[in-house]
């Protein structure tokens, strides 16, 4: 079965423009055109536009995707330099994941942070750090608002 660019736009959340682009920018070689020129897609090009996708969304240039996909078109001449690119990209995703267990972190402090300064009325009550996020105290001594108590049912 193929598909017109719209379908693949439709089922790939890509625009029109973007695979056209990526086309341009000679992403998808692998593309066959009809008779009136109109690109025609296979199950296997999806496979692929959902590679360079994936390749992109985790930070791959798409100077580099193009060199890929042209590695990948080589065949099977290229499997130990297209395993290495692999591997340097799932390295890159890993320290991509640990920085955002970072900001993760930061932010769960900051949350925590702000309901105990909105639960004292006042920041100057709340009193932790960064570093140990669950630390976070309200000194009752600087409260605003009078402390909740807490019902024994929950």
């Amino acid at each position: 079965m193929s598909y017109s660019i719209g379908q693949v736009a439709e089922k790939t959340g890509l625009s029109c423009y973007t695979l056209r682009y990526y086309d341009r920018e000679g992403l998808m070689p692998f593309v066959h055109r009809n008779a009136a020129g109109r690109r025609e897609f296979s199950e296997a090009d999806l496979d692929l536009v959902d590679l360079i996708t994936c390749l992109k969304s985790t930070g791959m240039a798409l100077k580099e995707i193009r060199h890929f996909i042209e590695l990948s078109m080589a065949g099977d001449a290229s499997l130990a330099e297209r395993l290495q690119i692999y591997q340097q990209q799932r390295a890159s995703v890993d320290q991509q994941i640990a920085q955002l267990q970072a900001y993760r972190q930061k932010l769960n402090y900051k949350v925590r942070y702000f309901e105990a300064a909105c639960e004292a009325g006042t920041e100057a009550a709340v009193e932790g750090t960064c570093d140990l996020p669950e630390t976070v105290t309200i000194n009752d001594a600087l409260r605003v608002k009078p402390a909740q108590r807490r019902s024994s049912a929950s």
